[in-house]
């Protein structure tokens, strides 16, 4: 018999509500794949991590822009990732007051490593949904995306 884990039902009717659920989902399901690789890493360190890999340096207010966090949250990001000797802070090659953020050799190392439990897991989470059908929810997704933020 399956007991409930609190009191509280999600409004399963709400877009918005069900999206939350599964982005929680997809967090903690990435988070448990990093932790049985042995990697001591949080969402959002490895979403920074991830960021870099695919973008290469950039400054740390673009990470904080391209990651959708604060300045505040990402320095402390930062500092972690740079003391694991993940990444770290050069002089940007234009402005010497500006640094650029890049990974290190360890942290291209940890994300070759990451990207495949990364993969492994979405597609774990997609299973039972065909190609047509992951195709159409990428494409309602991205439209509701643009919606929302043509509004800003």
């Amino acid at each position: 018999m399956s007991v409930p884990i609190c009191a509280y039902t999600p409004d399963m009717d709400s877009i918005g509500q069900l999206i939350a659920i599964v982005r929680g989902e997809l967090v903690r399901g990435l988070e448990r794949a990093l932790a049985d690789l042995g990697v001591d890493l949080r969402y959002t360190q490895f979403l920074v991590i991830k960021r870099l890999a695919a973008a290469g340096p950039m400054s740390a207010t673009e990470l904080a822009r391209a990651s959708e966090l604060d300045g505040g949250a990402m320095t402390r990001l930062l500092d972690q990732l740079e003391a694991k000797g993940y990444l770290r802070r050069r002089p940007h090659e234009q402005d010497r007051r500006a640094l650029r953020i890049e990974l290190t050799e360890a942290g291209e190392a940890i994300w070759t490593h990451m990207s495949v439990a990364h993969k492994a897991m979405l597609e774990d989470a997609q299973r039972d949904l065909s190609q047509d059908e992951r195709d159409r929810l990428r494409d309602y997704l991205q439209r509701m995306l643009d919606v929302l933020r043509d509004k800003d």
